[in-house]
């Protein structure tokens, strides 16, 4: 059913998505991917950054549902996936970063070691990492996102970055 190269493409970033692999998205895995965060940075999880990033994730999950979920079974399957970034977001990159911004911002808080709002390039690659980028790729592409080379990375540089990988061809 995926026939062009940017479908193949987006369906290939649902599995990054899909925390668990069982083969949809649902509101667990944007929990599951916060608690992994938490856990990599040893962030309490009812501390304000542990409950902004919940809250964020939650957005995620909403935005992503309010866009995808085409049944209303509160599952994306990877049809609906594929199907909403194609029809709903693939020129449109800036209603996806509404969409992601909180979760991001949150998830850069969470990593920010001193309150700076920006987080240090392998600290982004921990973030990246923690859910579920091959340490390699993650390593990459945090050095990529550090595009005025001050060797951090801030939300200015995170937020368009993700909204052009997942709905921009490349």
């Amino acid at each position: 059913m995926v026939s062009s190269e940017y479908e193949r493409r987006i369906a290939a970033r649902f599995a990054t998505f899909d925390q668990d692999g069982n083969g949809y998205i649902d509101r667990q895995d944007f929990s599951a991917a916060a608690k992994a965060l938490l856990a990599e940075f040893s962030v309490a999880a009812r501390s304000d950054r542990g409950q902004a990033l919940y809250g964020g994730a939650e957005a995620l999950w909403q935005g992503m549902a309010g866009i995808a979920d085409r049944d209303g079974d509160q599952r994306i399957t990877r049809e609906e996936f594929v199907t909403a970034a194609v029809k709903r977001l693939r020129d449109n990159p800036d209603r996806f970063a509404e969409i992601a911004r909180p979760f991001l911002h949150a998830a850069l808080a969470v990593a920010d070691a001193d309150g700076d709002e920006a987080v240090t390039v392998p600290d982004t690659a921990r973030v990246l990492t923690a859910l579920g980028v091959p340490a390699d790729t993650a390593r990459t592409v945090a050095a990529g996102l550090d595009t005025d080379g001050d060797g951090k990375v801030g939300e200015a540089e995170a937020v368009p970055a993700f909204a052009r990988w997942f709905t921009v061809p490349e």
